[in-house]
């Protein structure tokens, strides 16, 4: 780079050489060397998990965690899914994934479709009390689930519904409800408000606008829930645990039941795969929507 100047009684043109930045520079490297060392805590351990999976137990006596399996073998996966025992129970974490699924599906359909219309209301609509509504909401998102326990427990037996997948999935709801609110209240508060109000003005209903204009313009956030709820109610211990029968427990309590039921000697790659597979579908719906996730988190699903 260059520059050109001229000086009095000359015509002579001068140049100036710019001082280049290094490169490599210590504020990088650093930067660099962090970023490294909390990638490799987390991807060391998974690695350990993996390989010993694959493994024999002939070869995990041998206690070199770090090497490949030799050979490689798929056993431990097939025992894990169809034979492991959790409890009396000896039909692999496969149950668990089916009670998942029928805990996931209602507590999704529940929660999105109430919080998306409370949110909606509150936002763009002129609610009676909504501010003392919101303060109420604010305080429920952040009670601890401890301290309501109790309650919920005698609420869910008195309607008939704990100890089924069901009752898991409305005590979801019950516990997302008032967070997942207050996150479609500030997304719809971003709307082009112009839009709401030249709607308002030709007729439109609460329903027609919020079908007609506000859900398609919600792509972003929906992704943003759907992978929050996905991810916490798929792994969710607590809960499931709490107001599940033996027959209607979610993959964590079913893992968790595989790793402490000793009958013989203990087999650590059963373990292994058992704790991949539950924890392969709240990966691999991150893996495909995780891009969405980063739109609809930079388009304004969390600021207030």
């Amino acid at each position: 780079m260059t520059a050109i100047s001229s000086n009095a009684g000359t015509s002579a043109p001068v140049t100036v050489k710019a001082r280049r930045r290094p490169l490599i520079r210590p504020s990088r490297v650093v930067i660099f060397v962090f970023l490294l060392m909390a990638a490799a805590f987390f991807a060391v351990p998974l690695y350990v998990v993996i390989v010993t999976s694959f493994k024999t137990m002939d070869q995990i006596r041998l206690g070199q965690i770090f090497s490949l399996p030799s050979p490689w073998t798929t056993e431990a996966w097939s025992y894990a899914w169809t034979q492991a025992c959790s409890g009396m129970n000896c039909n692999g974490v496969r149950v668990g994934f089916i009670n998942s699924l029928y805990i996931l599906a209602p507590s999704l359909v529940l929660t999105i479709s109430l919080s998306i219309v409370t949110g909606y209301g509150l936002a763009l609509w002129n609610v009676k009390w909504a501010n003392g509504f919101l303060f109420v909401l604010f305080i429920c998102a952040f009670v601890p689930f401890q301290i309501i326990m109790y309650p919920l427990i005698k609420i869910a037996g008195g309607l008939h519904i704990y100890g089924t997948t069901f009752g898991i999935a409305v005590i979801h709801s019950v516990l997302s409800l008032p967070f997942l609110t207050l996150i479609f209240r500030n997304y719809f508060r971003g709307l082009p408000q112009q839009i709401i109000a030249a709607a308002m003005i030709d007729s439109g209903s609460f329903w027609r606008i919020f079908f007609e204009i506000v859900l398609p313009m919600s792509g972003n956030i929906m992704v943003v829930v759907l992978i929050l709820m996905i991810t916490g109610i798929w792994n969710d211990f607590l809960v499931g645990l709490t107001f599940g029968a033996q027959d209607t427990q979610p993959m964590t309590v079913v893992l968790n039941n595989i790793t402490v039921t000793t009958t013989g000697a203990k087999n650590y790659a059963v373990d292994m795969a058992s704790a991949l597979l539950t924890a392969l579908p709240p990966l691999v719906i991150y893996f495909v929507l995780g891009k969405f996730f980063v739109q609809g988190i930079t388009a304004g699903a969390i600021k207030g």
